[in-house]
């Protein structure tokens, strides 16, 4: 067997084990799976073209052989019998180490460690032959919870560790978005200590010192609000250890009085030895493209996936949220070549990135935060290009695109709910800075899931836990399915997708929050928000372009804005354009893309990425009691039976779209006549939400 082997990139799989998927359970004619699991090595040459663009990769020291070393987890399932699969990678950049496709697919229990028939949930990857990969990327998540880690190299200086300026932020309490702190609660009475990082599971960038004397605290309400410096004898560079004690940490800030729940900290100061995050990219494109196209590793490992004389045909890139924006960066940036100047993916299906991109390649690099209303508002995921075409920006006065590299641009299904037109800035990637319509690329297709939060767990109900109104529960899983069934055929046998589904300014779909806001008067005193996340155009100092953030906190520049649309909505204020479902043609109630924080903790701002959930009332009497703007249930349907024919025709017509399988129209089908929908849903979750929004 002939090893194709490169100059510039060493290649060592560690295979820990390997086992039968779930006892070996079979899915339909493809089988049984079978888990592998491990650690990949790659060793490289800094100087060489393929690494040389990596962010202080100069800086870090080499072997013998001029090499530099590093290291990921990783996890594949895969068809016993590759065969009997489809001859299809699908690769999941995982978002913080953690695993979500299997969740958000195939509405299966969300596990890191998949190995039962519930983390398959409906099987639908698995029957579709689908082998699925994932490798770590992430460099600074701690192995906590078995989310994947990567060992990465500390570049240093001749003169010491290497420095810099690192802003961090806290919002204490908050549990929406990754950044729960629970751990830093002194019992009943506060929360006085939080990682630098401002999590358990992401490592925070170390101060220099303990001493605060050179860094800056302060505190504000609200985005907008003046910051208010915290004098240096109220904080310090500690933690409490398990008997409460405070004690010295330079990953750690302290504060005397306690952090106020949602109030935002904005800590600048002096930190050492950053990561070489940039490797994350080089890992993906390295490790897929072994997958891809080499029989063994270099140490003679045998490729796992290489059968019968060749590799897997296709390979597709998934990512959710922050994975999403990964994947967007990963092509932007070229990586999407290999060393060997081949195409890495075929297809990717960006979920949920709105027009973001991730902060990866940066000195003191922090992937995890992007940018919401109250929260992280100024960090730089949110830069210009956004769309896939070639754009001119007045504002910044560049011409660029995310796609630029016809040789390998993989094709594009970019898809995204209402919380990324609110929140995200989610009409970037299909207008121009003023807001204007551009032509549809003709390697992308976005499509709006209509009404649906950022991503909600498919088999989980409403909560308001750290929202002011329950959240959203629309599951747009199915489309997610339909979907990859459209990005393998186009990949595949160029047969195209279903067009773009977007709000338009052309199409008088498209309107700014305050206009939305005009039209949502479905209950007495409930309003929605008046305004979008806005974005100006930001200056992280003159070393930003070379991976380095010589200013913080950032100039913002309120002059400069990009025009931010959101959907419109119709007279239940649902929205009215991009995948409309069956939840939203035959509705039960409204759904929309934003909410608002609690009572206290800054409650005129968004809530994170989250929906709300308003269900109609059952009775035109209890409607009129609340001062309901919508009609009932009982006025809409005269019966199940009607409701249940309704579902049977939007379903049908859903999956002429080719928006929709047979065995989910089924489903939808079979879930409104057991009164799932009708009855239990409405009952469980009540018409008594609270009134009075701001």
């Amino acid at each position: 067997m002939v090893v194709l082997m490169t100059q510039n990139m060493n290649l060592g799989l560690e295979i820990s084990g390997h086992d039968y998927f779930a006892g070996g359970v079979a899915f339909g004619k493809v089988g049984a799976y079978e888990r592998i699991w491990g650690r990949v090595t790659f060793s490289v040459d800094p100087l060489s073209a393929p690494y040389n663009m990596i962010v202080d990769l100069d800086k870090v020291a080499c072997d013998a052989r001029g090499q530099v070393s590093y290291s990921s987890d990783f996890f594949i399932l895969k068809p016993k019998e590759m065969d009997r699969g489809n001859s299809r990678l699908l690769f999941e950049v995982g978002n913080r180490g953690s695993k979500l496709l299997l969740q958000l697919v195939n509405d299966a229990v969300q596990s890191e460690w998949p190995n039962s028939s519930g983390h398959a949930g409906n099987g639908f990857l698995f029957r579709r032959g689908y082998t699925m990969v994932w490798c770590a990327w992430q460099g600074d998540i701690l192995p906590v919870d078995r989310r994947m880690t990567m060992e990465l190299p500390v570049p240093v200086t001749v003169d010491g560790p290497l420095t810099g300026l690192v802003r961090t932020e806290f919002a204490p309490g908050y549990d929406g978005t990754g950044y729960n702190v629970a751990q830093s609660f002194d019992g009943d009475s506060g929360i006085f200590s939080i990682p630098l990082s401002g999590n358990p599971y992401t490592k925070s960038y170390e101060s220099v010192s303990v001493e605060n004397a050179d860094a800056k605290l302060t505190v504000r309400e609200y985005e907008t609000d003046r910051r208010v410096e915290i004098p240096h004898h109220d904080w310090a560079f500690s933690r409490l250890d398990s008997g409460g004690n405070r004690v010295p940490s330079p990953t750690s800030c302290f504060l005397r009085s306690g952090f106020k729940r949602g109030w935002i900290y904005e800590l600048i100061y002096r930190a050492k030895n950053p990561l070489v995050l940039g490797l994350g990219f080089t890992a993906i494109r390295d490790f897929v493209s072994f997958l891809r196209y080499r029989p063994e590793d270099d140490i003679g490992c045998a490729n796992p996936l290489y059968h019968r004389g060749k590799g897997v045909e296709k390979a597709y890139g998934w990512g959710c949220s922050q994975s999403a924006r990964c994947l967007r960066e990963f092509v932007y940036r070229g990586f999407n070549e290999d060393v060997d100047n081949r195409p890495v993916f075929d297809a990717i299906n960006p979920f949920v990135s709105g027009a973001g991109r991730v902060t990866l390649n940066y000195r003191f690099a922090q992937p995890g935060r992007y940018p919401r209303q109250h929260f992280d508002h100024l960090y730089p995921s949110d830069q210009f290009p956004f769309a896939y075409s070639r754009v001119y920006d007045p504002l910044t006065r560049k011409s660029d695109a995310i796609l630029k590299r016809p040789q390998s641009d993989p094709l594009v299904i970019h898809t995204q709910s209402s919380a990324e037109y609110w929140q995200r800035r989610g009409s970037l990637v299909h207008t121009n800075s003023a807001g204007e319509d551009l032509p549809e690329h003709p390697m992308v297709r976005v499509y709006l899931f209509a009404g649906a939060e950022h991503s909600a767990d498919p088999l989980s109900e409403p909560d308001h836990l750290s929202t002011r109104f329950p959240t959203n529960p629309l599951n747009v899983s199915a489309f997610q399915r339909a979907l990859i069934d459209a990005m393998d055929a186009w990949a595949s046998q160029g047969i195209a997708p279903p067009l773009s589904q977007v709000p338009s300014r052309s199409a008088g779909t498209a309107l700014t929050a305050s206009e939305v806001a005009q039209r949502f008067e479905i209950l007495p005193e409930l309003r929605a928000p008046d305004s979008a996340n806005r974005l100006f155009v930001q200056d992280f100092g003159k070393r930003f372009e070379h991976g380095e953030f010589s200013g913080e906190p950032p100039k913002e520049y309120r002059e400069l804005e990009y025009q931010i649309w959101v959907p419109l909505i119709d007279s239940d204020g649902n929205e009215s354009v991009g995948i409309r479902g069956v939840d939203l043609q035959v509705p039960i109630a409204t759904y929309t893309g934003w909410n608002f924080r609690p009572k206290g903790e800054a409650e005129k701002s968004m809530a994170a990425v989250h929906g709300s959930y308003f269900p109609f009332t059952k009775t035109l009497a209890q409607r009129r009691s609340n001062g309901d703007c919508r009609l009932s249930l009982d006025e809409r349907y005269s019966s199940l039976a009607e409701y249940v024919k309704r579902v049977q025709v939007v379903a049908a017509e859903l999956v002429a779209a080719r928006f929709l399988l047979e065995e989910d129209a089924a489903r939808f089908i079979q879930r409104a006549k057991i009164g799932m929908v009708w009855g239990p849903l409405v009952n469980c979750c009540g018409n008594d939400q609270e009134k009075g929004v701001h």
